[in-house]
């Protein structure tokens, strides 16, 4: 398939610049598969789509203030760093902007105490970054909150760019599908009977960047940590016995659900398509390891039977994954509606049920 394909024109007033408030006042489209039917509701209506049988699986990861401002020692010319992923207690894979940042470029912080050695280099400005101390401590004050470059507003609470349900830090992104939730839909859906299982996808640099390649199967995904407990792999395998749906809060959850299902196949999420189609379903298995799993149209899929999911970039991975699950004719359709209805788009946007 060919990036074009994936393409389609939006004109900067659709992209939401704040989040709903309450978080619950988003609107959400419901779109079924089998039918092609679409309907406009609010997010707070969720439940109405829901049965007691079905679970609800949430990332749980949490946003850390990566955006970090440095100058280059020597020259004082300015760098800013995103923070991807941390390899270690001293080494980071990051994305840097600034100009002739080589390999053995020492960079500086507002702290004395702290500064950083470019050890490598890798296309596209990404840089691995090794930090004289341990950068826990200092995120709090140096960072700030990696809000994506379509988002011009300031950001009054940080808070709004996180879960509610978030708890395991280590995101550059946050799971934007659930940013609409609440505590008390989260608790009225409980009440319904509906099941919440969690996973930890930690959200890297494929967030930010479109695909570039026109032929799409030459993408290559960043590599992103992903878990699913044992406890969580039970309560999606004692739900799909019993007939039930897993629904995934965002492409993150999707995910990791399927790297999941792949490894129970024993299969490698690198190469999914080299499992058998015939293959039946299989319990999935608790796992911790990196995935680069890239699933576009014609992926089979394997754990998820229902998406929740925002309104996405233009050739981006995210959209060539909600188009696998829909059908790419029927994404197109459904995001030319969003556009005709006024729907928001992106981070802050409004969201979309697929069932």
């Amino acid at each position: 398939m060919k990036l074009s394909q994936f393409d389609y024109d939006l004109p900067d007033h659709y992209i939401a610049q704040t989040p709903a408030d309450p978080r619950d006042a988003s609107r959400l489209m419901v779109l079924d598969r089998a039918s092609g039917a679409v309907a406009h509701h609010r997010f707070y209506e969720l439940g109405r789509f829901l049965q007691p049988s079905d679970v609800l699986v949430l990332n749980t990861t949490r946003v850390i203030p990566a955006r970090l401002h440095a100058y280059k020692a020597g020259s004082g010319g300015k760098v800013e760093i995103l923070l991807l992923r941390q390899i270690d207690s001293s080494q980071w894979y990051t994305l840097v902007g600034g100009r002739n940042v080589r390999v053995g470029t020492r960079l500086r912080f507002n702290h004395l105490d702290l500064e950083a050695e470019v050890i490598d280099t890798h296309a596209d400005g990404e840089r691995t970054l090794r930090f004289s101390q341990p950068l826990g401590e200092y995120l709090p004050e140096l960072g700030v909150m990696p809000l994506p470059p379509y988002i011009s507003a300031p950001l009054t609470d940080p808070e709004r760019y996180q879960t509610v349900y978030s708890r395991e830090a280590g995101s550059a992104a946050a799971p934007t599908a659930g940013l609409h939730f609440t505590s008390d839909l989260l608790l009225s859906l409980k009440q319904q009977g509906i099941k919440i299982a969690q996973c930890v996808l930690h959200i890297g640099l494929d967030t930010f960047q479109p695909v570039k390649v026109e032929t799409i199967t030459d993408h290559r995904m960043h590599s992103e940590r992903a878990s699913l407990s044992s406890t969580d792999a039970k309560i999606i395998n004692d739900a799909k016995l019993a007939g039930g749906r897993i629904i995934a809060v965002g492409t993150t959850s999707a995910r990791t659900l399927e790297t999941a299902g792949i490894l129970s196949e024993g299969g490698n999420p690198e190469h999914p398509e080299l499992s058998p189609d015939t293959c039946p379903w299989r319990p999935v298995t608790a796992f911790e390891a990196d995935t680069r799993l890239f699933i576009f149209p014609g992926y089979r899929w394997r754990v998820v039977d229902a998406m929740i999911t925002n309104f996405h970039l233009p050739r981006s991975s995210l959209l060539m994954m909600v188009s696998a699950f829909t059908g790419l004719e029927q994404m197109r359709a459904a995001y030319e509606t969003a556009k005709r209805e006024r729907y928001r788009f992106f981070s802050f946007g409004d969201a979309m049920l697929i069932v």
